[in-house]
Parts: C-alpha cells; structure tokens; sequence
C-alpha cells in the first residue's frame, strides 16, 4: 500500500531545540536560580500543561511572577521561553520534494502556543505543512492515543498509507500501534532512506 500522507513531529526533526537554553533565558527574566528555574518548568509540570493547553500563557506568566516575586512582561516571556530553537536544515529539501510528488504533510507536535508561533513567524518550515496536529489544541500529549487519534481524522487515508517520524522512540512504538509506519528520527539521510524502503523515492 502506497504512503499517502506523512507525519512529522517539530522538535528535534524540523527544528532543534534547548530545553537548558530556555531554562537560562527564563532564569535570566525572573531572577531565580537555573535550578529553581527548571523545578518550575518540569518538576512541577507546568511546562506539560502548557502543551496540553490546561494553562494559559497568561496564567503561565501569573504564576513566574508569583513564584519569582518579580513583574514580568508576557511578551518578555514568551520570548526567553520561546527562543531555544534552530532549523534543521538538512530535511527542507525532503519536505520540499515530498510536496512536489503529491504527498501529504502534517505536523504533529507535542508543543505550545507559545513555541508554535514563534517557529511560525521565524522560520518557513511549517508552512510546507498542509494541517497541524498540536498537544495544546487537542488537550493531549504524545504518546496518548487520542493526538494520533486526532492525526489519524486529518490524515485523508489509511493508517497503513501514513508515515510518521519522531526522536522519541516511544512515540514511534505508540504510532505503530495505529498501524502507521513510523521510523525513529536521528539524522536526515537516515529519514530519506526509511522513505526509499517503503517506495518514496528521491532524484
């Protein structure tokens, strides 16, 4: 059966990430420790609940001040939080011919509001993208069945017709179970010959 429809996840395949970096950035904005900084953001999971849309960016931002006893600016937080990414080059040239044979691409994403538009406004990459499936507006995070679920509605084929690409080998173990061709990501010539063995190929 031929793949139809491919599925790509954001970070750490479209674009590289550094959860350090937005640690520090953070840090820096609030005057608390990177220690500190970090047992806010994912010790206390508010950076999961973020990309699960249960908090708002507004709230996100109450609760800083309140923990770090300092005013801060919405717009200056979104930036320090969102400002930890760079584009992977090497995998433009794959969606751009993947685009070109007819195939169908959607993002699907453990993310934010505050991370997707940010990659949005600085980067072209999104928008060889024809839909997006996001933890934030689904209210789900990766591996939970019901963002494949989701993914699987946009899709416009069967399971077996899609291919799925993510770094996180339980994500790919979740996506399989769909029935999806998923394939661990780890370098792009790698990617494009996972493609090649189930019949995508490339000039």
């Amino acid at each position: 059966m031929a793949i139809r429809t491919c599925f790509f996840d954001m970070g750490n395949v479209l674009v590289y990430f550094s959860h350090e970096r937005m640690c520090r950035n953070i840090a820096d904005l609030s005057g608390m420790t990177i220690e500190k900084t970090r047992e806010f953001l994912f010790a206390d999971g508010r950076q999961w609940k973020l990309e699960r849309g249960e908090i708002s960016e507004e709230l996100f931002c109450d609760q800083l001040q309140e923990t770090s006893g300092r005013l801060i600016r919405l717009s200056d937080l979104q930036h320090a939080a969102a400002n930890i990414f760079w584009l992977n080059d090497s995998i433009v040239p794959v969606l751009q011919k993947l685009k070109a044979a007819g195939m169908r691409l959607v993002l699907l994403s453990n993310t934010s509001i505050t991370h997707l538009r940010f990659i949005e406004e600085r980067f072209d990459i999104l928008k060889y993208m024809d839909t997006k499936i996001t933890s934030f507006e689904v209210g789900a995070l990766k591996p939970d069945r019901p963002i494949f679920e989701a993914a699987l509605k946009v899709a416009q084929c069967a399971p077996e017709e899609c291919f799925y690409t993510d770094d996180i080998a339980a994500y790919i173990t979740a996506a399989s179970e769909f029935g999806i061709n998923a394939r661990v990501y780890h370098k792009t010539h790698d990617l494009i010959t996972e493609l090649q063995s189930l019949g995508i190929g490339f000039v």
